[in-house]
């Protein structure tokens, strides 16, 4: 966690420091006092191994997330357990290690309080 901010801040999605792009979604970014905040959003169709997994170069997904879904299911596939149905409305967590879909065709919004520091980076070739 972030040590404690010298003053308040307040910064929106509307006007996002980095976003970054992919194929059939992005991920806009804020950094407040200290952290880096993002909102995913991700289209119908979209499923991380087709769609990230050729920017990250990793087996699947590594980054942990604990966030918020405002929209939309999103089906999460861990490496080595049962997958979990997240909706709107859901804090979800997530553990490094996993796969994940768009179900349906309302795009998933998700706020993402932990794992968008190097999401959707291009690797540099682990």
């Amino acid at each position: 966690m972030p040590k404690t901010a010298e003053k308040s801040e307040v910064k929106s999605f509307n006007t996002p420091e980095e976003v970054r792009s992919f194929e059939k979604g992005k991920v806009e970014l804020v950094k407040v006092g200290g952290a880096l905040v993002g909102r995913g959003t991700f289209q119908p169709g979209w499923k991380w191994s087709t769609c990230v997994k050729p920017l990250a170069k990793t087996k699947s997904c590594e980054a942990a997330h604990f966030g918020y879904q405002i929209s939309g299911t999103l089906i999460t596939a861990p490496d080595n357990g049962p997958e979990i149905t997240s909706k709107a409305g859901d804090v979800v967590l997530l553990h490094p290690g996993h796969d994940a879909w768009v179900v349906g065709n309302e795009p998933v919004v998700v706020i993402d309080f932990q794992g968008m520091v190097d999401y959707a980076k291009k690797s540099s070739g682990r």
